[in-house]
């Protein structure tokens, strides 16, 4: 049978101060109302039943995420009690389906993108699901066709295409984020597409690698399913690791049985990672200034624009370009739109000067 894991963990501090701790980017009702989740989870609603549909984020969000998708069985919820990475995340998930059933085929997604063409992503899902299930040594991974040269993104090298399989080919190797002249170098090649990191895999395969290449893990996903009444003490003793660097990159490599395949996915894809990001999924009005909440602005052109200071306050801006302003109850932001990328660093700073409650 087929299942689906949401991955709805990590703070997203790139959004500092609408995300913060406590207050995941994942949560917020960022685009028409909705929440980046909201926005994943509708994108697989009637793809799978609602009861294949897992939910792995942080334990202190998980009312807020049972709220938010109540058609989600509360069994379906898995909550992290601390943050190790995603290879954990999958593993234990992995761990959990398998035991519900030993022939489970599971698609492993985000919750931090959007993806305009939902038709073309569930069709290109299939693709994944049904190379998974006719060969049991696939990790199929899902890669983006790119548009621009991104540095922001890791890559991958596509290869020889895939029999029976019109989109499916070899993964030759994983590229980490390149400098712009690499990332040139890449679109114009036309052999690389964007790392989605998004996978579909048997579950019982993924384990049954993860007992060679990461036992230690493995023994405790395992133990973890079989006694989930252990979750405080198991979970923070897990190694802290990337499923690209447990499991796709060693496989890729020959290290461990199995083979790497990537569906080609053309879709227009938009990791909304940044304020940069966030502005182009927005409404802009004449003067390209993207606004929400009580916004003033007076010749000022093409900024982002978010008030959530409370009722009583009124954001108003002059004479700017090209910025991001934005306010909450508990901080200010002012960062040129194109250097938002930085806000994680200058998060960093506000915690180091003033203290683990204002990041």
């Amino acid at each position: 049978m087929r299942y689906v894991l949401i991955m709805a963990g990590g703070s997203g501090k790139r959004l500092w101060p609408l995300s913060r701790q406590g207050e995941p980017k994942q949560l917020l009702r960022l685009i028409e109302g909705k929440s980046l989740l909201r926005i994943a989870y509708e994108r697989v609603q009637g793809y799978v039943p609602d009861q294949n549909i897992i939910i792995c984020t942080g334990a202190a969000y998980a009312d807020t995420v049972a709220a938010q998708l109540p058609e989600i069985p509360a069994e379906n919820l898995l909550g992290e009690p601390e943050g190790r990475d995603s290879l954990n995340a999958v593993a234990w998930t992995a761990a959990v389906i398998a035991r519900r059933d030993p022939e489970a085929v599971m698609a492993v997604l985000t919750a931090d993108h959007i993806m305009d063409e939902v038709d073309v992503f569930q069709a290109r899902l299939d693709e994944g699901f049904a190379l998974a299930e006719a060969r049991a040594d696939a990790f199929v991974t899902f890669g983006v066709v790119p548009t621009s040269p991104q540095t922001g993104f890791g890559y991958l090298h596509r290869g020889a295409p895939v029999d029976g399989f019109d989109h499916a080919f070899e993964v030759q190797e994983f590229k980490e984020k390149p400098d712009v002249a690499t990332a040139e170098a890449y679109l114009a090649t036309g052999e690389y597409w964007w790392n989605s990191g998004m996978f579909v895999w048997r579950a019982a395969t993924l384990l049954q690698t993860l007992a060679t290449l990461q036992p230690t893990t493995h023994a405790l996903v395992s133990e973890l399913a079989a006694h989930p009444d252990r979750l405080a003490s198991i979970f923070p003793r897990l190694p802290k690791i990337s499923v690209d660097y447990a499991v796709m990159e060693p496989v890729s490599a020959g290290s461990a049985a199995g083979q790497v395949v990537a569906v080609e996915l053309p879709i227009r894809w938009h990791d909304v990672g940044s304020f940069l990001a966030l502005a182009g999924q927005l409404d802009h009005d004449a003067d390209g200034n993207a606004a929400t909440g009580a916004t003033v602005s007076l010749d000022a052109a093409n900024n982002l624009l978010i008030n959530r200071g409370g009722p009583d306050h009124v954001l108003a801006v002059a004479d700017i370009e090209n910025m991001a302003v934005i306010t909450t109850p508990h901080a200010t932001l002012v960062i040129p739109l194109d250097q938002s990328e930085r806000v994680k660093d200058l998060v960093a700073r506000v915690v180091a000067d003033h203290g683990e409650r204002h990041g």
